[in-house]
């Protein structure tokens, strides 16, 4: 069983997945607050490789790139950032990207380096299954799962595709658009989910919007795990001891008992 696959094995247990963007502010608060994270209840942690183009990602992720590469964080930064975490932690560490870098990178090259330092798995929001053959065949050869996304706005044709495809687990995104806080959710949001748990038996994590415990309670009741990104990313950014990102860690773990 592959460390993701063991985050959903517990029974009546919610993943936690927080999303922080390597090296913001600094590359030191990503060593630092990972293992806090760890120690805290988390169960993944998704790794932000910074892009100069992340069209899936509102203000808050779109300016910690910007912050990060203007600081010189590139891809092969972000590798020993997780070679040295996985050292730290025994969660499953996953990155997520956009196609790009991964291209540039080389799809095999990419993944070979991924499976050394000890990352998991990858999530490409801009990779639709149609274009992934590639891509999947050098994650199976490495042991690493190749998540994909699905929107409310996806078809059943989609779904299906999406469902056969996606490995690890499946990314619902709760609304239509990009990434950030939001005061609410989807009233849709459990019909949605409910749509893809009658295609498949893979876990289903929903992202995009999560900002409160309320929230992610309210996602717990229909999803396998919660993925928060823009609320820890601001709570980051003002709080360099991370007492306040720790406290919002605990308070979602605990909302999600």
């Amino acid at each position: 069983m592959s460390r993701i696959a063991s985050a959903f094995a517990q029974a009546k247990h919610t993943a936690l997945i927080p999303y922080i963007t390597v090296g913001y502010p600094t590359v030191e608060t990503t060593l630092k607050v990972v293992p806090l994270f760890a120690s805290t209840g988390c169960d993944i942690i998704e790794l932000g490789i910074p892009f100069s183009d992340p069209l899936a990602d509102g203000a808050t992720i779109q300016q910690a790139s910007y912050e990060a590469l203007r600081h010189g964080v590139t891809p092969r930064v972000c590798f020993e950032v997780a070679q040295e975490l996985r050292r730290r932690v025994k969660i499953p560490l996953m990155f997520m990207t956009y196609y790009n870098p991964v291209l540039k990178f080389g799809l095999e090259q990419f993944c070979s380096k991924c499976a050394a330092v000890g990352i998991d798995g990858l999530i490409i929001p801009d990779l639709p299954p149609e274009e992934g053959k590639e891509l999947e065949q050098s994650t199976k050869r490495h042991g690493l799962d190749l998540v994909y996304l699905l929107s409310p706005a996806s078809t059943e044709e989609r779904i299906r595709l999406v469902t056969s495809r996606s490995s690890g687990f499946i990314y619902l995104v709760s609304l239509t658009g990009v990434t950030g806080a939001r005061d609410k959710l989807p009233e849709e949001l459990e019909s949605f989910v409910a749509r893809v748990r009658g295609r498949t038996e893979k876990p289903l994590c929903v992202g995009f919007g999560i900002s409160t415990p309320e929230q992610a309670r309210r996602v717990a009741r229909v999803a396998d795990g919660v993925i928060v990104g823009s609320r820890i990313i601001q709570l980051l950014d003002k709080d360099k001891s991370l007492k306040n990102a720790c406290s919002f860690i605990k308070c979602l773990r605990e909302a999600l008992l």
